[in-house]
């Protein structure tokens, strides 16, 4: 079937600040004598949103993990990213130019486990915000990628002007394999870019075609892709 609308992940994939996102799980982790490595974070934890990282983080060290204390941690960390952000977030090349680029003909929106001021931040910031039709954010969602609830979510909110819109007609721009996982759960066409994953893993999950970077992401190449 042709694709009618265009999702991009969020973190990983237009903002490239995974590495600032555990940094910033592990510091809030530590304040619970909880130690967080590179790779335990990039096995495990990585394509969780803040509720399923930190959760998963306390349950695997045998640790309670009651409402309230993910909640002070998630706006521990929230605190911190603002902090961050302002000096400077940097962003994927054509991130911006990629959003725009196919605005033009398509809905285009963003599904992530980010927090919501997070990606409207970033997304003012390159002056893409306008571009965006919708947004699915963490505290949109109960449960985080690799259930395709965010995806069938933002899927609804397309359909407010598309309403006989597929999920095989939505593309979906994932870096991580709990997102590619997410998206084909939720009947999407999944497309891998080598951000943060290699295109071996990305294929091992699931993605359908794969990308070296956003600056492939055009309309040649989307009619090329033959789906």
């Amino acid at each position: 079937m042709p694709i009618r609308a265009v999702i991009f992940d969020f973190n990983g994939v237009l903002v490239d600040d995974e590495h600032v996102h555990f940094e910033l799980f592990q510091e809030v982790l530590a304040g619970e004598d909880i130690a967080l490595d590179e790779t335990t974070y990039h096995d495990k934890y990585l394509g969780y949103d803040d509720r399923g990282c930190f959760t998963a983080a306390l349950v695997d060290n045998h640790r309670q993990a009651p409402d309230d204390l993910i909640a002070a941690l998630i706006a521990r960390k929230a605190i911190r990213y603002v902090e961050v952000a302002e000096t400077g977030l940097k962003f994927f090349p054509s991130a911006a130019e990629s959003i725009a680029l196919l605005s033009e003909t398509l809905p285009v929106a963003v599904c992530s486990g980010a927090l919501r001021a997070e990606i409207e931040y970033a997304l003012k910031r390159i002056d893409a915000r306008k571009y965006v039709v919708s947004i699915t954010s963490a505290e949109d969602t109960t449960a985080c990628k690799p259930d395709p609830q965010g995806y069938l979510l933002a899927l609804e909110r397309i359909r407010a002007a598309y309403p006989d819109l597929q999920p095989s007609e939505c593309l979906v721009i994932e870096d991580s394999l709990a997102g590619v996982q997410a998206a084909r759960a939720a009947g999407m066409f999944a497309v891998g870019v080598t951000h943060t994953y290699t295109a071996d893993e990305l294929t091992e999950v699931g993605a359908n075609a794969l990308i070296e970077g956003l600056d492939e992401v055009t309309a040649a190449w989307l009619a090329g892709l033959g789906v």
